[in-house]
């Protein structure tokens, strides 16, 4: 963690902050964004309570000054007044409200449970706003050949495979630009990288294989800087997030789907979504492939086997679809 993140940031919370990135694995997004959220919800308390003068600009509340005896002092009613506060001043929408309530939550738990520096916990009857339920976007699985289809150029096996383990394992972003060349094993297996520092395996169906075949005959080799990573930018570095997205929009806009909010995230529904309506992939095994959060906390999912998944990855109705001759 970057020692400027800490900046403004009290004691007690950059205890828990540390505490969340070193002892619960969350990533480094994730802390930053609960570091926001309760310095926000502090500059709030700071300002409603007098504490600053009313004219003051919200952003330049300083909150380091933020100790036990404030802390103690706040209440439910205090922090209601705080997730309205951001609904109608801050119009935030309910997913943003409900991350602010998870983060406030948390704070306040780790202070009583943890610390035991709070006789009772404030936001324990906090209720979270609901959050709308929409169904994701994701490409047919006649999209989602075109797209193949689409890949072109120099960098033609490159593109061709990032976009195959996309739709076919699921991948998240971070997961797919953190792949080092000793993560894809002589079994055909995966080593991936999740959140949290979670780690998982994913089966590689005959399509995954041939790709990554297929880009390792032309990945560069000499001047490369950073010799584990799978993924190569045109400048010999790792390839950045960045890069993998403008690929992405580059392929989903030659298809004419570039206005229609589709992205690097869309085809990780893609490739769920394929598996589970036209691959019969049992739910339960679909989320220990895509390597959701929750799983390992409930007892369903600690009877999955190998075999499951290793079906699981053939049954992608994308598994048989086999890289083309460069045509550059």
């Amino acid at each position: 963690m970057k020692n400027d993140f800490f900046n403004g940031a009290p004691p007690l919370i950059k205890d828990y902050l540390i505490y969340l990135q070193t002892v619960k694995g969350k990533s480094q997004k994730t802390v930053d964004e609960y570091f926001s959220d309760l310095r926000t919800f502090f500059r709030f308390i700071k300002l409603s309570r007098g504490l600053v003068p009313s004219d003051i600009d919200f952003t330049e509340i300083n909150i380091n000054d933020v100790d036990l005896t404030l802390i103690k002092s706040i209440n439910l009613t205090d922090i209601y007044e705080f997730m309205n506060y951001t609904l109608r001043e801050r119009s935030n929408n309910n997913s943003t409200r409900a991350r602010k309530t998870s983060s406030i939550r948390g704070f306040f738990s780790y202070l009583t449970v943890k610390k035991n520096l709070l006789d009772s916990d404030p936001s324990k009857e906090l209720e979270a706003p609901k959050k709308r339920k929409s169904m994701p976007k994701y490409l047919t699985l006649e999209q989602s050949i075109e797209l193949l289809n689409a890949v072109e150029g120099k960098y033609y096996q490159r593109d061709y495979c990032i976009l195959t383990l996309f739709l076919n394992c699921g991948l998240r972003l971070s997961e797919l630009v953190g792949l080092n060349f000793s993560d894809i094993r002589t079994d055909n297996t995966m080593r991936v990288l999740g959140k949290g520092n979670k780690e998982r395996v994913i089966y590689l169906n005959d399509a995954c294989i041939n790709a990554i075949n297929e880009y390792k005959k032309v990945r560069p080799v000499d001047g490369v800087k950073d010799k584990n990573a799978l993924f190569i930018s045109r400048n010999n570095n790792r390839i950045s997030p960045k890069t993998v997205q403008a690929i992405v929009y580059k392929y989903l806009e030659k298809i004419g789907l570039d206005a229609q909010g589709y992205s690097c995230h869309k085809l990780r529904h893609t490739a769920a979504t394929l598996m589970y309506q036209q691959g019969g992939v049992d739910i339960r095994v679909l989320k220990e492939i895509l390597g959701h959060e929750n799983l390992g906390t409930t007892e369903i999912y600690t009877h999955l086997g190998n075999e499951q998944l290793e079906e699981a990855s053939k049954r992608n109705p994308l598994a048989n679809i086999k890289i083309k001759k460069s045509n550059q």
